[in-house]
C-alpha cells in the first residue's frame, strides 16, 4: 500500500510504504530507484499487527521502481503500486508514480 503526501509547493512528496506481510516474514526491506536497491538503507519497521512500513520523502514528477525485500533475500512486489515494470530478472520491479 502506498500513501502518498504532497509539500504545499507540490516538489516533493512524503510516501509510506507499508506491506501487509501474509508471508510470516521477520525483517524486510525496502530497496528502488531513491536508494540504489540498497538491502541496507531503508529497513521497514514491523507494526504490532505484522505488516511492515517505511516513509520517505522523495522528489515530485518522478517514477520510482521498488521492491520489498524480506527475510533477505525474498523480492516482492506491492499490489497496491501505481504501475509494474520489467526487470532484468525476467520479473517485474512495482512503480511508484509522483
Amino acid at each position: 500500500m502506498l500513501k502518498k503526501s504532497y509539500s504545499k509547493t507540490g516538489a516533493a512528496c512524503r510516501v509510506t510504504f507499508k506491506y501487509e506481510n501474509e508471508e510470516q516474514a521477520e525483517t524486510a526491506v525496502l530497496a528502488g530507484d531513491f536508494n540504489d536497491w540498497s538491502l541496507q538503507a531503508t529497513p521497514m519497521k514491523k507494526l504490532k499487527d505484522g505488516s511492515f512500513s517505511a516513509t520517505l520523502s522523495l522528489p515530485a514528477g518522478q517514477n520510482y521502481r521498488f521492491r520489498y525485500v524480506l527475510d533477505g533475500g525474498v523480492w516482492v512486489n506491492d499490489t497496491a503500486a501505481d504501475g509494474y515494470a520489467p526487470n532484468e530478472f525476467g520479473e517485474a520491479n512495482s512503480v511508484l508514480a509522483l
